[in-house]
């Protein structure tokens, strides 16, 4: 499988992590949060967290503070559609590749529902064909799209489609609930909204840009952490819940996952030349850095799409990848890792070469 275009969108409104806290303490309902929960949201929003803005599907910002179930649905409803349709958009013209030439489409997200799902809306807006095989995949948390990307894999090999359309779209904001619960808190002032897309094809088709091609791929699902991290509900409303070990717990699945994919591809850790990490969060780097061995180099495109961001969820990977390959990262063998909910981990190797 080849990846051979991708696109990435975010909403137009971008606000800074300063101006996030300003529009807190204006918040009638500010001063009714405990000390704690106020300290908190100052240490996130106005120290060194590794995020200096993020793009939030908010017009104006405090659009944030109607947090009733149908405000929220509405939210997703209305811009999880159109994200996901303006990166697809930009992956198919990275593709060279038309809209009437995708066979399937895949979509992943886990901040909202729809019935029926994305897949009907985005391919509408797109103009696929009406025989397009459509599949919506939920519940995967932000490390959706290498499961996502796995599953167009086996669509391709078992000659069902010979182009795929992979898509993750994330509205965080149609899941932001403000109580004094910390994780809660930590989780509103880190998450942001966006969509990634790829076009994949079972045969190389570009000339002159970099050819990337998914050679190998592993997944680790580690059920007894299935409390770290994942979403609940709360008076009709999408709640996540983030512990504090998520950092540790990250670093050492992603760690054990991609020494046995070495293992298991009878690859050398010298042989990989570039490093495609899901951002999490500034301590989940610095946990994934400890774990791994890694230098501030080795992760400098997933640092600098989380500080520019924030996290994406899904669509993470898409931004750090495009970015990778935009830059001087030598071709080679490259590892590509996300995690999340459940807790689950996924990694892939991709051969990256110039054309």
């Amino acid at each position: 499988m080849f990846i051979i275009g991708l696109g990435t969108a975010v909403p137009p409104q971008r606000y800074t992590q300063r101006y996030s806290w300003d529009a807190l303490q204006n918040w009638p309902q500010f001063p009714q949060f405990k000390p704690r929960s106020r300290a908190i949201l100052k240490k996130v929003l106005c120290g060194d967290n590794g995020i200096d803005a993020r793009h939030l599907a908010l017009d104006p910002l405090t659009e944030v503070f109607d947090q009733t179930p149908d405000a929220l649905q509405a939210r997703f409803a209305k811009h999880a559609p159109a994200l996901a349709t303006q990166a697809a958009k930009r992956a198919l013209e990275n593709a060279d590749c038309s809209a009437k030439e995708i066979d399937a489409v895949l979509i992943s997200t886990c901040t909202g529902y729809l019935c029926p799902g994305l897949t009907s809306y985005v391919s509408e807006q797109l103009g696929l064909r009406e025989n397009i095989f459509a599949l919506d995949l939920v519940g995967q948390g932000c490390g959706a799209a290498l499961p996502n990307l796995r599953t167009a894999e086996s669509i391709l090999a078992a000659g069902r489609a010979k182009k795929v359309l992979s898509i993750c779209v994330e509205v965080c904001s149609a899941a932001f609930y403000l109580d004094d619960d910390a994780g809660v808190l930590i989780s509103a002032c880190l998450f942001a909204d966006g969509a990634g897309a790829a076009v994949l094809s079972s045969e190389l088709t570009q000339k002159n840009k970099r050819r990337v091609e998914w050679k190998f791929t592993d997944s680790r699902l580690v059920t007894a952490e299935r409390d770290t991290l994942r979403f609940g509900h709360k008076n009709g409303m999408l709640r996540n819940i983030l512990s504090p070990q998520v950092p540790q717990v990250a670093g050492k699945i992603a760690a054990k996952l991609f020494s046995d994919s070495l293992a298991a591809a009878k690859i050398k850790r010298e042989q990989i030349t570039g490093w495609i990490w899901h951002t999490g969060g500034r301590d989940v780097i610095s946990s994934l850095c400890e774990n791994l061995k890694l230098s501030e180099a080795d992760v400098r495109h997933s640092s600098a799409v989380l500080r520019e961001f924030g996290n994406i969820s899904s669509p993470t990977v898409y931004f750090v990848l495009r970015a990778a390959l935009n830059d001087s990262v030598p071709d080679g063998l490259w590892w590509m890792s996300a995690f999340g909910a459940g807790f689950s981990c996924h990694g892939a190797i991709l051969e990256v070469s110039s054309a």
